[in-house]
């Protein structure tokens, strides 16, 4: 088939190229820094395009012909940028982008969501009609885009479906790479007990969910969750982290509120000398929210079976930083 991918320079994005090439497919693959996949044009089925997917004149003539679209591509850890940014593009420059590409003859639109709509879950395990209460620009726009992109679904009836991933983690993914180091050097702490629950899913898996949804025929506007074989507690995660790297378990606990008044601290510090601070309060969310799913309607629909646990994951992932001198 053909296939577009937006977002295909990143972490998931560059890893789906990959999956859909080993797939048979042609792949065009879009993305604002595509610097990742140059290395891969000389593949006679990949044509690499680095550009926007809201600029109408430079992206539409690329979808002539295509059969599946992956949208991968949002704004997500911009820094520096108002609420209204993450809006223009995840709800307005997303709805705008389903309807241009109904209109080119794009059979099947595939949704990248997040589960970060759900905010901090209350009683998990959350399935897809749990609550959403999501308090960050990027995770509020991901639910209001979700909204405008099944309201055009339901005047159209355009064959589109909606991905939630969980954590997704493994091979080149740098936030997992950062836990690997942080472990490594002794430096994690946990913020509070260590008993809030993460939801990881290994990269192939993730991949194995994006195809299905192309593949499988759904109600048009259907959600699915993807995620791993199990939700763990975040002590259980940096602890088989720390078993792969063969080093003492990290042990340090802070107080929620002293860590919250630091990242305040830092984040002004920050915006005055212009520079990334370690700690944010969005990154905190990583410690300090419950994220525990069901997948049970994504197995049901799609025939979704994640095969990698946590152990055969952090392991392949510790493997490919050793081999790649990033550790």
């Amino acid at each position: 088939m053909q296939i577009l991918i937006t977002g295909a320079g990143g972490f998931i994005g560059s890893h789906l190229v990959e999956d859909q090439l080993r797939r048979g497919h042609e792949v065009t693959a879009l993305d604002i820094h595509p610097d990742v996949l140059r290395s891969w044009t000389g593949n006679p089925n990949l044509k690499v395009v680095e550009g926007d997917f809201t600029d109408r004149e430079r992206i539409d003539p690329l979808l002539d012909g295509q059969e599946v679209v992956f949208h991968l591509a949002s704004a997500h850890l911009e820094k520096d940028v108002d609420e209204g940014y993450f809006f223009r593009v995840n709800v307005q420059g997303a709805r705008d982008f389903v309807e241009r590409c109904q209109k080119a003859g794009v059979r099947r639109f595939v949704h990248c969501s997040s589960v970060g709509v759900y905010g901090d879950i209350k009683n998990p395990p959350a399935d897809e009609n749990s609550e959403t209460h999501p308090d960050v620009p990027y995770e509020k726009s991901k639910l209001a885009g979700e909204k405008a992109i099944l309201e055009y679904v339901q005047n159209s009836g355009y064959n589109l479906v909606i991905v939630r991933p969980a954590w997704v983690y493994g091979p080149r993914c740098p936030r997992t790479e950062r836990l690997f180091r942080t472990i490594k050097k002794g430096r994690f702490f946990f913020v509070g007990d260590g008993k809030t629950m993460r939801h990881p899913i290994y990269i192939d898996d993730m991949n194995d969910g994006f195809s299905l949804a192309a593949e499988k025929e759904t109600i048009p506007g259907d959600i699915f969750i993807m995620a791993g074989p199990r939700a763990v507690t975040l002590r259980e995660l940096a602890d088989e982290i720390a078993r792969c790297e063969g080093v003492k378990p990290p042990g340090l606990k802070l107080p929620y509120a002293l860590v919250m008044a630091g990242c305040v601290v830092l984040e002004g510090e920050a915006k005055i000398l212009k520079y990334n601070p370690p700690f944010t309060r969005r990154s905190m969310k990583f410690y300090t929210g419950n994220n525990a799913f069901t997948i049970e309607k994504a197995g049901k629909d799609l025939g979704f079976r994640p095969k990698t646990d946590l152990a055969e994951g952090l392991s392949k992932t510790y493997q490919w930083l050793q081999q790649n001198n990033r550790i």
